[in-house]
């Protein structure tokens, strides 16, 4: 509304970076500054932080847009399906069970101990923490379930009693309808193919989020996003460093860690438009490396792997040709910086 009815400009910005004032115990900040008018300015100049914490250095710009880049006046929407021809990433499942549907080692194994033969019903469970740091976790899963086998089980079914009597006491319509389905997630959303899993929170202080494929057996929670029927073309492309440049500047922030949304950031993102067979089985083939140097460290988990201070270089090295490919599939000229990417994916 400001851009449209006060036709205003931005002349300067300080993007993102940490601010703290001199109290005791004062929460870190992280802040934005933009100087604006109503008129334009032929000298427009962006304030690049490198290091949050340390100090900018200037860019002069054309324009200033919305998300501060030197770029044109483009404003992302939400958008229900992708701009281009590629899978629609869903949420994971939500169960709204006041944890009874869920277990952790322990809960499995005490379970399990009581009815052995409840193994057919519990089956791996994933939120953006497990999947990133190896955590097992697992889900009371009963879709198809025979129903008169689990009535056997009093410990299954007194948490199937506990999952009703909560959503119940919801104010959340949604739920309380739920509650009519209490051995059921809440809103079930799983694939029935392996997929590709996107955490949704992930720390800033990663140059890459880490993605990886999953079996459809594992059940993928609403801290994850999944991909199902993924190529190695997919994975490519959104593990590269085009796509992260265009999420670390659309997305939301959970503090400071990255907040991917598949209505904003996947939905809009501009994949290259007609890449040839060549430039497709390049990015496949880098792709496939990146799986294959992490295999190599099977006691390692995301997290470890994707720590800029314990990262292997086998797999820095992998990425960086994987960015290569993926550029050239977009054009032949390289990209400079990630404000160099961001004005070619406006444009886009």
């Amino acid at each position: 509304m400001l851009y449209n009815h006060y036709k205003l400009k931005i002349h300067f910005a300080h993007r993102t970076f940490s601010w703290r004032n001199e109290a005791k115990g004062n929460a870190a900040v992280h802040v934005v500054i933009i100087g604006f008018a109503n008129y334009d300015s032929n000298n427009k100049i962006i304030y690049e932080y490198e290091n949050i914490k340390g100090e900018p250095h200037e860019i002069k710009s054309k324009n200033i847009n919305a998300y501060l880049v030197d770029a044109k006046d483009v404003f992302i929407q939400n958008r229900s399906s992708p701009i281009c021809n590629v899978p629609k990433l869903n949420r994971g499942s939500d169960a709204i069970d006041d944890g009874n549907l869920l277990l952790n080692q322990d809960e499995k194994d005490f379970l399990l101990s009581k009815h052995p033969d409840a193994a057919v019903f519990i089956k791996p469970f994933l939120m953006g923490r497990e999947f990133l740091n190896n955590i097992p976790r697992y889900c009371i899963w009963l879709k198809n379930a025979d129903l008169s086998e689990v009535k056997k089980m009093d410990l299954i079914y007194q948490r199937i009693q506990k999952v009703k009597a909560f959503r119940e006491n919801s104010k959340r319509p949604q739920t309380i309808k739920a509650a009519k389905f209490p051995s059921l997630f809440a809103e079930e959303r799983h694939p029935d193919s392996d997929y590709l899993a996107i955490p949704k929170v992930s720390s800033e202080s990663r140059e890459y989020i880490p993605i990886a494929y999953c079996s459809k057996d594992i059940i993928c929670g609403d801290k994850l996003f999944n991909l199902p029927n993924a190529t190695l073309y997919h994975f490519g492309i959104i593990t590269s460093k085009m796509h992260m440049s265009w999420m670390k500047n659309i997305c939301g922030r959970m503090k400071s860690d990255y907040s991917y949304s598949n209505t904003i950031v996947y939905n809009n993102y501009p994949w290259p438009l007609s890449p040839i067979d060549k430039q497709v089985k390049a990015i496949e083939t880098a792709a496939q490396k990146v799986l294959e140097v992490r295999a190599e460290f099977p006691n390692s988990s995301l997290a470890d792997l994707y720590d800029p201070l314990t990262t292997p270089p086998k797999l820095a090295n992998v990425h960086q040709d994987l960015d290569k490919a993926v550029d050239l599939a977009y054009r032949p000229q390289p990209f400079t910086s990630e404000a160099n990417r961001m004005v070619f994916l406006f444009e886009l």
